[in-house]
């Protein structure tokens, strides 16, 4: 069901993941009067069956089994496939930021470059070019450490 939205990557399915569902779907309190209420969803064939073969191993109805999953999602336990989270305003954030400090770098290359190039020196060139070199690392020590946040951001994304 979820794997397919996410075309490649494997799907995991925790054993407390399960556990949890089953316990929501059993946990569900009777009331004095009857629920009434319904809605009605279409699926394919393919989708029914596979929603019918997951209720049938976790040993629940079909109906107990999606009315279970839609009440997870609207108490926060359950993200849908595509839908954004925090992880993602972060990974995104995390990539503009780790452009900019890249374009820093390329800035900091170009005046190395041309000071590199050759002609007559001037008295603060080799002072610049040190502190090119400083910027330059700690451009590069910024962009590590922004790329290993992203990873362990979509890491624990792909986690919850």
């Amino acid at each position: 069901m979820a794997g397919a939205a996410y075309v490649g990557l494997p799907v995991v399915v925790r054993a407390a993941d399960e556990a949890a569902l089953y316990r929501v779907a059993r946990r569900r309190a009777r009331q004095k009067v009857q629920r009434k209420m319904r809605v009605d969803v279409r699926y394919s064939a393919d989708e029914h069956t596979e929603i019918l073969a997951e209720a049938r191993r976790l040993n629940l109805a079909g109906a107990h089994y999606v009315g279970a999953v839609v009440m997870a999602h609207l108490n926060g336990d359950l993200a849908l496939p595509g839908q954004r989270t925090s992880h993602d305003d972060l990974i995104d954030e995390l990539a503009a930021l780790r452009f900019q400090v890249a374009s820093i770098g390329k800035n900091v290359n170009q005046i190395a470059f041309k000071l590199n190039s050759g002609g007559h020196p001037h008295p603060g060139d080799t002072a610049l070019l040190a502190e090119a070199r400083r910027v330059l690392g700690m451009a590069r020590d910024a962009a590590t450490s922004i790329d290993a946040a992203a990873d362990k951001t979509a890491t624990s994304k792909k986690a919850a």
